[in-house]
């Protein structure tokens, strides 16, 4: 691969087309945005992805046969200038029928560059490198969904469509300026029968041929209902605007980097029809989710809420006392055991005070043991008497039931 960084002439196609479809994808995501907006109508949304499409497939069995019969680096020349100058109208007026005509013709035009650009990587590179290069291309597709994208619906949001034509025009002349120079070889083109475009059409008799065809029309007929609701459900319940979509549409390039990545790894180890029935599973997986996904969080929880309500009336009162403490937050669940040694406390103060109050000089219950002015005799007699409460068994009834006995034994003092 890094050979292949130092080729010049694959480095100037590589960076031409990363130019020329970055342009497209600014195009393509402005253009059905910018008609939404302006009708509020989804139908003609679906009808600008319809004029996208549809030359396309017109003009597909014929762009192998061009590729092959004219010189490949003056095609994608020609193609870029062509695409910059149906765009120029849109400058000085965005009607929309005007719109649907220069979408249709972009995407004549762009389904021509791709598969003569593709012809022409292996005379440039070999054989020996057409792997690699063919791997670059392929990051370069995703990188230019990631930036025109992005761009597209940001430079619609913040100036507007004329700014958009602006940045679509000066892309396609940067990758026309970089087309001029020639490659440095020589390819010699073909001598086709006029009828030799059907040949893609007959190629469809096999079996398996046919099946991925099949297969490919279903998918993108899926993508194209996607690509409306897309921009109807962006713009429309997300309340999101121009660069919110475009920015949604660039971050699915992120998931092609990936899966170019993760097929890179797997490709020697899966056979290629199982590796699309599992991609195409995959996806149908994914959309269903994404799509349904409120419902699915609705359900999720009604559920948690009604086993919560299972596990509450099965545990007993202890369960919900627990469930109530746990609710309240640390403080309130941590108040009982604090109540607790609180009451503790109290008690063992209590039976401690208790038994400091002996009989006073007086002889009165009340009076503190020591007091200042006391006599010999009194001193020696509440002596004796705290002898005695120390000799006596410590009661463990609580502190009202020492309390008493303390009183008893006070009485019998005096």
């Amino acid at each position: 691969m890094t050979t292949l960084l130092r080729h010049g002439a694959f480095m100037r196609l590589w960076v031409s087309g990363l130019f020329a479809e970055t342009a497209e994808w600014m195009l393509q995501v402005a253009l059905p945005v910018y008609v939404y907006q302006a009708t509020g109508s989804a139908g003609s949304t679906a009808l600008v992805m319809v004029t996208g499409i549809l030359p396309m497939l017109l003009v597909s069995p014929a762009a192998g046969v061009i590729a092959d019969r004219f010189d490949r680096r003056r095609v994608l020349y020609l193609v870029c200038l062509g695409q910059a100058a149906v765009s120029v109208p849109l400058l000085f007026g965005s009607h929309e029928v005007l719109i649907y005509v220069v979408m249709a013709a972009q995407s004549a035009l762009a389904s021509l560059f791709e598969p003569t650009r593709n012809a022409l990587v292996p005379a440039l590179v070999g054989p020996e490198r057409l792997a690699s290069a063919n791997g670059l291309m392929g990051f370069n597709s995703s990188i230019s969904r990631l930036a025109g994208s992005s761009l597209g619906g940001l430079v619609l949001g913040v100036w507007g469509l004329g700014w958009v034509i602006v940045g679509y025009l000066a892309a396609l002349v940067i990758a026309a300026l970089l087309l001029v120079p020639r490659f440095g070889v020589h390819v010699e083109p073909e001598r086709a029968s006029p009828g030799s475009w059907l040949d893609g059409v007959r190629a469809f008799r096999d079996p398996e041929l046919r099946a991925t065809g099949v297969t490919l029309a279903l998918m993108s007929l899926g993508q194209g209902m996607f690509l409306v609701l897309f921009v109807v459900f962006v713009t429309g319940p997300l309340r999101g605007g121009d660069a919110d979509v475009g920015l949604l549409r660039g971050i699915q390039a992120v998931g092609g980097l990936a899966a170019g990545l993760l097929i890179a790894a797997v490709a020697n180890r899966i056979s290629a029809v199982r590796m699309m029935g599992l991609g195409i599973l995959t996806l149908g997986v994914c959309s269903a989710l994404i799509w349904n996904l409120p419902h699915l969080t609705i359900v999720f929880l009604a559920l948690r809420s009604a086993f919560r309500r299972g596990r509450r009336a099965g545990g007993g009162g202890e369960l919900r006392r627990a469930d109530g403490r746990a609710a309240a937050g640390p403080r309130r669940a941590g108040r009982p055991r604090a109540r607790d040694r609180v009451r503790r406390h109290r008690r063992a103060d209590h039976g401690r005070h208790a038994a400091r109050r002996l009989p006073g000089r007086r002889g009165r219950v009340g009076r503190p043991v020591g007091r200042a002015g006391g006599n010999a005799g009194g001193r020696r007699d509440r002596g004796a008497a705290q002898e005695e409460v120390a000799s006596q068994p410590r009661c463990s009834a609580g502190a009202s039931s020492c309390a008493a006995e303390l009183r008893t034994l006070s009485s019998s003092c005096r």
